[in-house]
């Protein structure tokens, strides 16, 4: 799996939609290459936030008792995200923490990030206090996952 940065140029009026593929988490096919699935963490980037971090890989249980694979993200964004890493259906999808604005939330049946429209950057507004700002709030700093604890 690996991700895709944001989209140019970074004035969001001049690139109408979602930008399709650019802030995506993409699973691929090892032997083919063939891409398995896509997931858009942030649709539309305009905070610049070019989510290309580490992806940890796990298998754990869920609340069923059976093993998934699982893909653990921590993005630029302020939201971790964990997808399935067989087919890109998204688990979870939960801020780093409170001071995270720019989303209310994420949808977890659609995948789609709730934006508080106080922190877009349209140019007919002013918008103050970004969080994250422009520098993100994960860098590409790399984390680990504990087989034992399971975290």
């Amino acid at each position: 799996s690996f991700g895709t940065g944001n989209p140019a140029p970074w004035n969001e009026t001049m690139r109408p939609g979602d930008n399709k593929w650019t802030m995506t988490i993409f699973g691929r096919d090892a032997d083919t290459g063939e891409a398995k699935f896509g997931y858009q963490k942030t649709p539309h980037d305009e905070w610049d936030y070019a989510g290309v971090n580490v992806m940890m890989l796990s298998e754990q249980k869920d609340k069923d008792g059976k093993y998934r694979k699982l893909l653990t993200h921590p993005d630029r964004n302020g939201i971790v995200y964990t997808l399935d890493r067989t087919n890109g259906e998204l688990i979870s999808a939960n801020k780093l923490d409170d001071t995270v604005n720019v989303f209310k939330s994420v949808d977890l049946k659609t995948g789609q990030p709730v934006r508080d429209p106080e922190y877009g950057t349209r140019m007919d507004h002013l918008a103050k206090d970004i969080r994250p700002s422009a520098m993100g709030y994960h860098k590409q700093g790399h984390d680990s996952y504990d087989r034992k604890r399971q975290l």
